[in-house]
């Protein structure tokens, strides 16, 4: 396999989760405060996008291409 095709393979099922955890967090921030305008929902699926990676390397399921040297 390619190096590129190796790194879609690894971070495929992340993104995928990534992708419906935005989707959750999004729906229940909305139930509890109500319809969120744009910018506060770009905020929440920035706060996931970014802390996913973070939360996925502390529980040591990270894939190697997110694996810090």
């Amino acid at each position: 396999m390619t190096d590129t095709a190796e790194k879609v393979r690894q971070l495929a099922p992340h993104w995928g989760v990534m992708f419906v955890v935005m989707f959750v967090v999004l729906a229940l921030v909305e139930r509890v405060v109500g319809s969120l305008s744009f910018l506060p929902s770009m905020l929440l699926v920035f706060v996931v996008a970014f802390g996913y990676p973070a939360v996925v390397r502390a529980l040591g399921v990270a894939p190697p291409v997110w694996q810090r040297p």
